[in-house]
């Protein structure tokens, strides 16, 4: 009975977490922690029985396999999770020509190898029960926290206006150690948004140069990182910040110039801005105000 109800878990998990994997890649590669739940009830077809709530959490018993299983994902590499949101990785997207079951078999075969290699990390139970994954439910509520605030700071960022996005790089620069004498006023600013310098008079190089562009909700291009390249000097590095994101050419551009350049998208500018929060002043601070939690999670 209780091999049948672990084949059960298992079959649930396996089609579950394709059905994500799949999902990740329509989307481009990733999706936040707060879809999953909402996807899987609304797109995979599920028993009764793996919509019972069971244990003594009550929890949804197919939640609880999803989560567990998803630990095997994770160490054989085909998703990563991260700050609220979930990734498909390239050995995931090449997962996705093989089947449901192949690829349940090979994620639970590279966890076992995993967890062969490291005999002295924690690891999850060798089978799933009704009350197993409590803690495994908790980290997917947790993710999904992380990711409605995630979301709760991209808005934020969003209804600023282009000047006071600069202001916010350059706040960032300043608790990075840089200093700032140059922040574009309004109107034509030539290329050049921030200059920031290493010393208090500029004297040192580098000298950095920076492109700030506002577009939570645009991909910038190529076109625009050779812009930026174009206006260096010797002694100069380039910075480029973007709320959205930037395109596959636009990185390329990036990598492959003889200049040094460092390109910046929306999601990285607020994982920058959480870790240097506690380096800025208080009137830095307030143009994007934080508050830390600390919730119980575990080390998976």
């Amino acid at each position: 009975m209780a091999k049948d109800k672990f084949n059960r878990t298992q079959a649930c998990a396996t089609k579950t977490l394709y059905a994500v994997m799949k999902e990740m890649s329509r989307r481009g590669g990733s999706m936040p922690a707060k879809d999953l739940y909402p996807f899987v009830n609304e797109n995979v077809d599920l028993t009764d029985w793996e919509r019972e709530p069971a244990g003594k959490m009550k929890y949804i018993r197919w939640t609880n396999s999803f989560q567990f299983y998803s630990i095997d994902y994770q160490k054989a590499g085909y998703i990563v999770k991260k700050n609220g949101t979930w990734y498909i990785t390239p050995e995931g997207e090449a997962m996705l020509k093989k089947t449901p079951e192949e690829v349940m078999t090979l994620a639970n075969r590279a966890y076992h190898e995993w967890r062969r290699l490291n005999p002295k990390e924690e690891h999850r139970e060798e089978e799933p029960t009704d009350d197993t994954p409590a803690g495994d439910v908790i980290s997917i509520k947790l993710e999904q926290l992380e990711s409605n605030a995630r979301e709760d700071i991209r808005d934020f960022i969003a209804a600023k206006d282009p000047y006071q996005f600069q202001e916010m790089v350059a706040a960032l620069l300043r608790a990075m150690g840089y200093h700032t004498p140059f922040i574009a006023p309004k109107g034509k600013d030539g290329g050049i948004d921030v200059i920031a310098y290493v010393d208090p008079l500029g004297a040192q190089t580098p000298r950095i140069k920076v492109q700030v562009k506002h577009k939570p909700d645009a991909t910038i291009g190529a076109s625009d990182i050779r812009a930026l390249l174009g206006v260096l000097r010797t002694g100069d590095i380039a910075l480029f910040v973007t709320s959205g994101t930037f395109s596959p050419d636009a990185k390329s551009t990036g990598t492959n110039a003889r200049e040094y350049i460092r390109l910046i998208d929306g999601d990285e500018f607020i994982e920058m801005w959480q870790e240097y929060y506690d380096k800025m002043s208080d009137d830095d601070k307030n143009m994007l105000p934080l508050k830390r939690i600390a919730f119980l999670g575990n080390n998976e």
